[in-house]
């Protein structure tokens, strides 16, 4: 599927942070079809029992895409997590290329609800969530911060297509 658009990684978010030494640093990007997808590696450092990836890095991962599927079709959308309910399907390994997918499934003045999910190498679903959100300015989130300087970050990776 075409890629549209890329957006910007943050400076220490545990997800996009690109200054986060623990960070996931992952790279999310704008599909035509209007959803959103993310291409990452968890690393050992996210493990639970070796091999595997911990659930709350998983659950993590989730919430970061279903935020980043609101910033997508012309909107800027900024919310708090109100809920999430995750399905572990299989272990998600970690030092493998792993992608992330969401859309928007509705939206009011007030709430978002997103579903996502983490895709295997080979395109099968190793997670997936259903996530609401509570729509609020980012003043009333984390006080006096600049979204902008914050979301500093656009990295020029050439990647044009994503599949699954």
């Amino acid at each position: 599927m075409k890629v549209i658009g890329k957006q910007k990684n943050s400076k220490m978010c545990v997800i996009c942070g690109m200054d986060n030494p623990y960070g996931v640093k992952a790279q999310f990007y704008n599909m035509e079809d209007g959803s959103v997808r993310a291409l990452f590696r968890f690393r050992e450092e996210h493990q639970s029992y070796p091999g595997r990836v911990h659930g709350g890095m998983i659950a993590a991962m989730l919430d970061e895409m279903g935020l980043r599927c609101c910033w997508t079709n012309g909107r800027e959308v900024w919310g708090v997590t109100t809920s999430i309910e995750v399905k572990y399907r299989k272990p998600v390994p970690y030092g493998v290329g792993l992608t992330a997918r969401g859309s928007v499934r509705k939206e009011t003045d007030l709430f978002v609800t997103v579903d996502c999910e983490i895709l295997g190498e080979s395109g099968n679903t190793l997670a997936q969530a259903r996530i609401n959100y509570l729509k609020l300015p980012t003043d009333k989130i984390a006080g006096k911060v600049d979204e902008h300087e914050e979301l500093c970050y656009l990295i020029d990776d050439g990647v044009t297509e994503i599949n699954p």
